[in-house]
């Protein structure tokens, strides 16, 4: 061997030892930072999660009524305007029918879930709301009656009469269907500060008024957003 190779065998030598040294002390120190990693504090209610080695969502009690239906499929909508909620009323109808003709499956087997909040929260209150405060729901919604281009005198979308023009499948088939409706309760505030403006009394009776005149089958939930969330929590696929 040459003075040269041997003058260059050396060094490197001495470079891979003290790498390896680095290395293995880099090692040790992750090593022994790993165990405190893993026994960081867990929040209350997650120690399941923390011990099955991945993330659970909490459960609330308030959000239990998504679990009161037993079905073997369940679908949410999340509606913010009209156009989405007209949407959301036809093909939650056809999830019924294609369930039922495609695969035998009868309406009792489905959870459906339409949320509605923002624009779409107006149209979550029944036709004596809409008869007495129409102007105001209408405002917030943004809509007319497409035909008329008027002020609807009823709920459009018809939770008090079976099968209205305004929709084949319109909001009382879905009832009897089984479908309920998750309302947001912000955006009902929201409306019942409008109603107080526009009519002249107070925020807290319009808003007792609205929360008494719901659609059938429908229910108050914190926030139209919140329902988005725990809709697919529990196991809901959001259409």
């Amino acid at each position: 061997m040459s003075k040269t190779d041997s003058g260059l065998i050396v060094p490197r030598r001495s470079f891979l030892s003290r790498f390896g040294g680095a290395a293995a002390a880099f090692g040790a120190t992750w090593t022994a930072g790993a165990p405190l990693h893993a026994q960081a504090p867990v929040a209350p209610g997650r120690a399941d999660a923390a011990a099955a080695g991945h993330w659970q969502p909490a459960r609330h009690p308030q959000d239990d009524w998504y679990d009161e239906m037993p079905a073997r499929h369940r679908l949410a909508f999340d509606t913010t305007t009209p156009d989405q909620l007209e949407d959301a009323i036809q093909f939650a109808g056809n999830f019924f029918t294609a369930n039922k003709s495609g695969y035998g499956i009868d309406g009792a087997d489905l959870s459906v879930i339409i949320i509605m909040r923002h624009k779409s929260a107006p149209f979550a209150y029944s036709d004596a709301i809409w008869a007495k405060y129409g102007t105001t729901l209408s405002h917030r919604a943004e809509f007319v009656d497409p035909k008329t281009k008027e002020v609807p005198k009823v709920n459009y979308f018809t939770p008090g009469a079976p099968q209205g023009d305004a929709r084949a499948r319109g909001i009382a088939n879905l009832i009897r269907l089984g479908v309920r409706f998750a309302i947001c309760d912000l955006s009902t505030h929201g409306i019942a500060s409008m109603i107080a403006h526009d009519a002249g009394i107070t925020a807290d009776a319009a808003y007792k008024e609205l929360a008494a005149n719901l659609i059938g089958s429908g229910r108050l939930v914190p926030a139209g957003i919140v329902a988005v969330n725990r809709t697919q929590e529990r196991g809901y696929t959001l259409a």
